[in-house]
């Protein structure tokens, strides 16, 4: 495709103009460097893609980390209007509610000095991961399965994971109300009963960090962050409860294509009105999977602190281990946001996009509006991650979004064609970063080339004002599927 006729708006903001059956522009946020790694997939034609479907309003939005996903790119965004828009299990992705979580201690690099090996070690042994990984807690019955898909991460916690404060940093409170077992396969809750408290595969990780640097010290005071501290990330989604709902849902809409009354500029962009049975089967079996998702997250969390605590013989007062926030980015919800002067409630994808709401938003709780929406952005596994908070000029923009992560520059077949094992190790050890991963094949495939370089990401999205920057961090230790 000829983007000849891309226009720049701003240093870092792009403008794909309506053409074709384009609905809305498209829009990309990118500085000139990042812009030349996009152009280098199809993922410029999935936004325009994306903006030939009915009821997007505004813009197809694209975050710097953009890259080729399943119909959406993997950073997309679209908005549609809940009367005359459509629902996309594309524009959510096969991962329902991957998402991260940050985590902050009361440890500093002292209390950890000499023992990361044995604490990465410790980690990997007590939270199983990988491929099919499963069995962290005892397989659930379909009756406690219908629990664990509404009750989300109260769920986890009722069930001893965790305490009732950590659903205030959890967005949406760790549970979608819409949320439906009866709309969800038996395929999928067979896959999903012996899952819960696993970490998966691919880019999903557990990482023990440090701050390097505090960016912004009145947010970073809030939240009880320093220069040095020791902080935990938990990265990971559904599962394959998440992966075959999304798949379901694919088949049955792709089935039903004939009945849209539009063409689709890709089937892998298969959607229903929002409003049909169907369309809203889907966005209630989806909500299955994000309440699946968090509390996925909230029991990892509950079992790493308890083994860390455990192998540092400090009990949990001292441990400080306190959820400062949990952010998904893929999924779709219903919010309201302003169009024209006017309120409307739309149905807002984000696809590998982070939700960044400012401080003007009630939906927040009250600790963050203030500061705004914890937005938590890491990057790979051998370089720096950054906690920022969503800002208001957001909500006027990206319908308060921002971006997931780095992005990849490289597939991970051809991640593995670039380079070998030997050097991926020999390139952490270097950087003193200690690793455990259920293959060595995943460490491969997730190689810092591989991906962009996170910190240009993070300051498009900064310097554009979509996100202020809070705190960096390094990662000391690395657990992968």
């Amino acid at each position: 495709m000829n983007y000849n006729n891309l226009k720049q708006l701003d240093n870092n903001l792009w403008e794909l103009p309506i053409r074709g059956k384009m609905k809305v522009p498209g829009r990309i946020y990118a500085n000139k460097k990042l812009l030349q790694q996009i152009y280098r997939d199809n993922a410029l034609e999935q936004v325009c893609n994306v903006a030939c479907l009915p009821g997007i309003r505004k813009y197809s939005l694209a975050m710097p980390d953009i890259h080729w996903g399943y119909g959406f790119p993997i950073g997309g965004v679209a908005a549609m209007d809940r009367e005359s828009g459509v629902i996309s299990p594309g524009g959510v992705g096969y991962d329902i509610n991957c998402g991260v979580r940050f985590i902050r201690t009361k440890l500093g690099i002292e209390d950890v000095k000499g023992k990361l090996d044995q604490m990465v070690n410790a980690i990997f042994r007590e939270v199983p991961t990988g491929v099919g990984s499963r069995n962290a807690i005892d397989k659930l019955s379909y009756k406690e399965m219908k629990k664990i898909l509404t009750g989300g991460a109260k769920w986890a916690i009722e069930k001893g994971y965790g305490i009732e404060s950590d659903l205030a940093a959890i967005e949406e409170g760790g549970q979608l109300s819409q949320a439906d077992p009866e709309k969800v396969s038996s395929k999928a809750m067979q896959r999903g009963s012996n899952q819960p408290g696993t970490l998966g595969s691919g880019n999903h990780f557990i990482e023990i960090g440090i701050i390097k640097d505090v960016l912004d010290r009145k947010v970073a005071r809030s939240f009880k962050l320093k220069k040095d501290q020791i902080i935990i990330m938990i990265h990971t989604g559904s599962r394959g409860l998440g992966h075959q709902i999304c798949d379901d849902y694919v088949h049955k809409m792709l089935m039903e294509i004939d009945k849209l009354g539009f063409d689709l500029p890709d089937r892998q962009l298969a959607c229903a009105k929002i409003n049909s049975k169907l369309g809203e089967d889907y966005y209630k079996a989806m909500a299955c999977a994000a309440n699946y998702a968090w509390a996925n997250r909230q029991i990892i969390m509950s079992r790493v602190e308890k083994e860390i605590s455990t192998f540092l013989r400090v009990d949990y007062a001292d441990l400080g281990f306190e959820l400062i926030y949990d952010v998904c980015h893929n999924i779709a919800k219903f919010e309201q946001h302003m169009i024209n002067g006017e309120k409307e409630e739309l149905c807002v994808h984000r696809k590998g996009a982070t939700r960044a709401f400012g401080p003007s938003r009630t939906e927040l709780a009250s600790k963050f509006r203030e500061t705004g929406q914890p937005v938590i952005i890491p990057g790979d596994m051998g370089t720096e991650s950054y906690l920022c908070v969503g800002t208001d000029k957001a909500m006027i923009e990206t319908f308060g979004s921002s971006c997931h992560g780095a992005g990849r520059t490289m597939s991970r077949h051809q991640a593995l064609r670039s380079t070998n094992i030997g050097k991926v190790f020999n390139e952490l050890k270097t950087k003193h970063i200690y690793f455990r991963a259920a293959k060595n094949k995943t460490l491969v495939e997730e190689m810092s080339d591989a991906y962009k370089n996170v910190s240009e990401v993070v300051n498009t999205m900064h310097d554009s004002g979509i996100v202020k920057k809070v705190v960096r961090t390094k990662p000391l230790g690395v657990v992968k599927g």
